[in-house]
């Protein structure tokens, strides 16, 4: 009789069990939309989050034990800088081990300006992460004049409007500018309102770096969100900070700018890397005027005596007004001419160089540095309350500013290797800036509904099945400016569309990522 019962139980168990493909089981669940975590299990099937609870009746092939471990949706990182270099790494370790499953790209108004061809590469190449795109300003302006210093004529105007146009219709989640580079630089508010409504008028969203983060910082996002307003689209601002000695503190002017324009009702959001440097060009050192018409007439413009005392006049000013004596806050990320100088600063190259160490013979050693194809830089200029006081910000997003990145290769910024790891570690877990549910809200909820990604962002039915199950009490950033090469600590499982491409801690090679699109 007992045989009998017992064969009945089993038959009756599994008559009644449910089955998916991966089951993670006793895990801290946090949904993403800011609650509080509760225990309990998750159920994957097809790619798709199926169940999520107590899930005692479920079966899997694939179980994973998530007890004391935190379980949230993917990390969506909204300012990255990946193209062209995604075929280096198509696994994007370093987003992998920091935890994000979907990136954007087309940043500070550099992309790709046909949106249909690069989604049709990615999709062919695979690569681990999600990537969807927004249309860049810059190159938008270089298809149709070049780099020259002028006001486009309405030809040219309207040529431009239609690269926007396609690309959002081909699926860009917006339009992005970069007012600091060449030729974003060159163009009048009234260039960036035009071409932001061609984008507006298929809901995407207006993504700036803005005219400038220090001296005319307010003057600056009052740009953008004036924009916004004019095309009735949502704005998001870019690595919101202030930069340079002489501002830190000005936090406290421009935090209530956001504020202000949401009671409005205009959709104004940011997002932030949590460090106290920044990273760009090298020719950001310059005056915009000396960048234009390409390399070419960089070089001869820089050949000249006079134009290079005009110059130098002007960086000199600039480092006065910060109360510095040399561009020691200026590191050397990537100079392909010589790579000796990369992690030194201008200072420190200078006198590498046997020049003079004066800060007026540090500025021609920039200038020549530009005139032999330029480098990229780690720029220190900003102060930890200002960080942590924006970080405060409600509608903040935790974005890199990063890029896929080589280990050895280079010396870039440590944000593309650590943010989120950062952020849940030294905010969060030690300093106790927000709350963890909080901070994962900013990672995955809200980027997601600001950019219209559907179905990701959050843990529950039906959404694609982006997971991370990391440590809090490990969780930690270990690149640092002067080691950036170091994964973080802490993330044990990463899965992407129902794949598992982090197993305890080791890439297992899975390129499962897909295009994401406007909408889509």
């Amino acid at each position: 009789m007992k045989k009998i019962f017992y064969l009945l139980l089993f038959v009756s168990t599994a008559a009644f069990s449910q089955q998916a493909d991966m089951l993670i089981k006793n895990g801290k669940i946090i949904d993403g939309a800011g609650n509080s975590w509760t225990l309990g299990d998750v159920a994957i099937k097809n790619g798709k989050i199926v169940a999520k609870g107590h899930l005692d009746n479920w079966r899997a092939t694939k179980v994973i034990d998530a007890t004391g471990l935190i379980v949230c949706p993917g990390f969506i990182d909204v300012h990255t800088h990946i193209e062209n270099l995604e075929k280096k790494d198509p696994t994007a370790r370093n987003f992998i081990f920091d935890g994000v499953t979907t990136v954007i790209t087309g940043n500070c108004g550099d992309s790709h300006t046909d949106i249909k061809k690069y989604f049709n590469y990615l999709d062919s190449l695979k690569t681990s992460i999600n990537i969807g795109s927004l249309i860049g300003h810059n190159d938008v302006r270089k298809a149709v004049m070049g780099k020259v210093n002028r006001t486009p004529t309405e030809d040219e105007m309207q040529r431009m409007e239609a690269l926007v146009e396609n690309a959002l219709t081909d699926g860009a989640v917006g339009f992005s500018t970069g007012l600091i580079y060449i030729p974003g630089t060159y163009s009048k508010t009234e260039e960036v309102l035009r071409l932001a409504k061609a984008a507006a008028k298929h809901n995407g969203v207006y993504a700036s770096h803005i005219r400038s983060e220090g001296d005319s910082v307010v003057i600056a996002i009052n740009e953008a969100i004036d924009i916004a307003r004019k095309a009735k689209m949502p704005v998001e601002i870019s690595h919101y900070k202030v930069v340079g000695e002489q501002n830190w503190g000005r936090s406290k002017a421009t935090i209530p700018l956001i504020f202000k324009a949401r009671e409005e009702g205009i959709d104004a959001t940011i997002d932030q890397y949590p460090y106290t440097a920044s990273s760009t060009n090298l020719g950001t050192m310059l005056p915009s005027w000396a960048l234009a018409d390409g390399q070419d007439s960089i070089v001869a413009r820089l050949a000249n005596a006079a134009t290079r005392k005009r110059i130098t006049n002007i960086m000199l000013k600039g480092l006065k007004k910060r109360g510095l004596e040399h561009f020691s806050y200026a590191v050397v990320a990537n100079f392909k001419p010589d790579k000796s100088y990369n992690g030194k600063s201008i200072e420190e190259v200078n006198q590498m160089k046997g020049r003079a160490h004066t800060a007026e013979e540090e500025t021609n050693t920039v200038m020549d540095m530009v005139s032999a194809g330029g480098s990229s830089m780690v720029f220190h200029g900003m102060c930890e309350e200002d960080v942590k006081a924006i970080m405060q910000y409600p509608f903040n997003m935790f974005a890199s500013d990063g890029g896929i990145r080589v280990v050895g290769e280079a010396a870039p910024h440590p944000r593309s290797y650590g943010t989120n790891a950062r952020v849940l570690g030294k905010y969060v877990r030690e300093q106790k800036v927000i709350s963890l549910e909080e901070a994962i809200r900013r990672m995955t909820s809200l980027p997601a509904q600001k950019f219209q990604l559907k179905n990701i962002g959050l843990l529950t039915e039906g959404y694609n099945a982006d997971i991370v199950l990391f440590d809090e009490k490990t969780v930690n950033d270990l690149a640092t400016y002067d080691n950036p090469h170091q994964y973080s600590i802490g993330f044990k499982y990463v899965i992407v569309n129902g794949k598992l491409t982090l197993d305890n801690g080791n890439h297992t090679g899975v390129l499962n990522g897909r295009t994401v699109k406007r909408g889509l």
